[in-house]
């Protein structure tokens, strides 16, 4: 029996909130570390009131938060401040995501937390990093990607810049934030000395646009919107079909000379303007009305069978629904999953894309009440009795 906890004795306090924290909270969560949450009393995560909800219960905060307890403590109040010190002492990972300085400002910042955990990895994910001119600017994904420069790559070259249809610049900062925790984590183990890991939103989308600022650095083009298509292959893009849209990706000449082949338009491998990728690169305007004078005859299933069958990279352009009910996504690669929510009952939440072959990254649990678990953590890593907590509960500390 595989053994889903990897992270098995790290304890994470996570002072984050909406998504790009939580999201990396969820992640360590899923891989076995114990992630406390910590929120504003009577509050909460502000993503609590996002929809969708059911039994007014919102799921955008379940499938963000899922297997986290919950704690409430008010970090304006000297007592609040204090609990968080000595929480601190007892936890391995701090996460957190508000603008630079304010952590700092509540006397709670990395050189204070460090000199009560010398070991503490602090995470702080901004949306333009911890140092810098920018530092003090409110950063949220858009920002990200407009200033990390996917939001002018992204759309047709005759539209307007365009959004991401998901919030990527918070996924891929919440996925840097992972690798830097981790990375932190390890050093730890040869040092004993924790550190910070600072994560910027427009750093993340930046560092996201692989070789797209090549074209600038290389030859001075300022790369701009070019549609699905790819900038260093082609045929890399998306396809009429008679009933809907196949992607087809052909990243290579010996891919090239099977689609060809097996699709008859053999009259294109003799056309000496597509007799090499960059060639295919440069005439992409006249290569993709000739394949898709092919592409529109068939329908779209029997494209992408034909062309898979034949080892050309090919397939449909899924929905939401699709893709969950898919049975390879769906189902095989348990993408989509049900967990027992406390007053809901079964709910859907993605699954984790992390498989490992001895231990296995899975929901550990449903996402927690706002404050549900504050006791029981104050009384088990503090020893606080009940009459303690009930008199800072009083004065509204928790």
């Amino acid at each position: 029996m595989l053994n889903r906890d990897a992270f098995l004795g790290v304890r994470v306090l996570d002072l984050s909130r909406v998504l790009a924290g939580p999201f990396c909270g969820m992640l360590l969560a899923d891989m076995g570390a114990e992630v406390i949450k910590l929120e504003i009393p009577g509050r909460g995560d502000d993503s609590r009131q996002f929809p969708p909800f059911v039994g007014g219960e919102s799921m955008y905060y379940v499938n963000l938060n899922r297997g986290k307890r919950s704690i409430t403590i008010n970090l304006k109040t000297d007592e609040g401040r204090r609990l968080l010190i000595e929480l601190v002492k007892r936890c391995d990972v701090l996460i957190e995501n508000f603008r630079p300085g304010t952590m700092e400002r509540l006397g709670l910042g990395y050189d204070e937390l460090r000199e009560a955990n010398p070991g503490l990895v602090y995470a702080a994910i901004s949306g333009f990093g911890q140092y810098g001119p920018y530092r003090e600017r409110p950063g949220y994904d858009i920002i990200g990607q407009a200033m990390g420069g996917l939001l002018s790559i992204t759309g047709w070259p005759d539209g307007p810049p365009t959004r991401s249809g998901t919030a990527i610049g918070d996924i891929l900062s919440s996925l840097f934030c992972c690798v830097g925790i981790l990375a932190a984590l390890n050093v730890r183990e040869r040092t004993g000395e924790g550190q910070m890991v600072d994560v910027s939103l427009v750093d993340s989308v930046f560092a996201a646009l692989e070789n797209i600022p090549q074209r600038f650095y290389v030859d001075g083009q300022v790369p701009g919107r070019i549609g699905n298509r790819y900038e260093f292959i082609y045929p890399y893009d998306t396809f009429h079909a008679r009933d809907g849209w196949v992607v087809i990706g052909i990243a290579n000449d010996a891919i090239w000379d099977r689609f060809i082949e097996v699709t008859g338009l053999k009259r294109l491998g003799d056309d000496p303007r597509f007799a090499s990728n960059m060639l295919r690169v440069e005439n992409h305007g006249a290569l993709k009305p000739l394949i898709e004078e092919w592409t529109t005859r068939h329908e779209k299933d029997a494209i992408v069978e034909l062309l898979n069958e034949h080892r050309v990279p090919s397939c449909p352009i899924y929905d939401v629904r699709e893709a969950s009910e898919d049975e390879h996504i769906g189902g095989a690669r348990g993408m989509v999953v049900e967990l027992e929510q406390p007053g809901l009952g079964a709910v859907k939440v993605q699954g984790n894309p992390i498989k490992m072959s001895e231990t296995r990254p899975v929901p550990r649990g449903p996402a927690p009440s706002l404050g549900g678990d504050t006791f029981e953590v104050l009384r088990d890593l503090l020893g606080m009795d009940l009459e303690e907590y009930e008199r800072l509960n009083e004065q509204g500390v928790v």
